[in-house]
């Protein structure tokens, strides 16, 4: 009986990890933009609930762009990161608040130590709800005047998102010392805590 139980328990283990491992029956996106990329995807990454974060650029009007062509500023994209989650684990309400915490939203085409247009700060919405939504959190974090100043983020409908080159893809984990070196001395923890105090994002 003992090894009949070892058999079938043995038989069972990998069909229970595999259903652990399975993806969410149902996963929406969210696109977001907040200055350097690089920046942008830890705080959605370690966040419970979220499928994938991919870095790359959206809004602007020239197809598959590099990352040189963007940086010149003439392609009209800016600098985001797509991530898909499960609205079942996390609410996009939740996605816009770390959003927010992870961002100088007062400033206009600039983002701490990185200036032009491809470093604005935006949220790409993904339907109606998401614009209500996305609409909703500005205006409250407006009416709190915690920012001390008129928020200039956009909210705008999602276009084509272009994914980045790879080597810009979880930029803070392959290249952890330039990562470090980079977000100090650009002044975002700095700024972010001016901002937001204890509720300040940062990673």
């Amino acid at each position: 009986m003992r090894t009949i139980l070892a058999t079938l328990f043995a038989l069972l283990l990998p069909l229970q990890a595999a259903h652990a491992d399975a993806a969410p029956a149902k996963t929406e996106t969210a696109t977001f933009a907040g200055g350097c990329f690089w920046c942008m995807v830890p705080p959605f990454k370690n966040l419970p609930g979220v499928v994938s974060v991919t870095s790359g650029y959206t809004g602007g009007h020239v197809a598959n762009p590099s990352y040189e062509q963007v940086s010149s500023g003439e392609t009209g994209h800016a600098e985001s990161v797509q991530v898909v989650f499960d609205p079942s684990k996390v609410g996009y309400d939740k996605l816009l608040d770390v959003y927010w915490h992870n961002i100088d939203p007062v400033t206009p085409q600039q983002q701490f130590c990185d200036v032009g247009d491809q470093y604005r700060t935006a949220i790409f919405y993904h339907g109606e709800e998401q614009k209500k939504l996305a609409i909703a959190s500005r205006d409250a974090l407006q009416a709190s005047g915690v920012t001390k100043g008129p928020i200039v983020t956009q909210i705008v409908a999602s276009s084509t998102f272009w994914p980045a080159e790879d080597y810009h893809q979880d930029f803070y984990i392959k290249s952890e010392v330039h990562y470090q070196i980079y977000r100090h001395g650009c002044g975002r923890d700095q700024r972010l805590k001016e901002l937001y105090g204890d509720k300040a994002g940062g990673h």
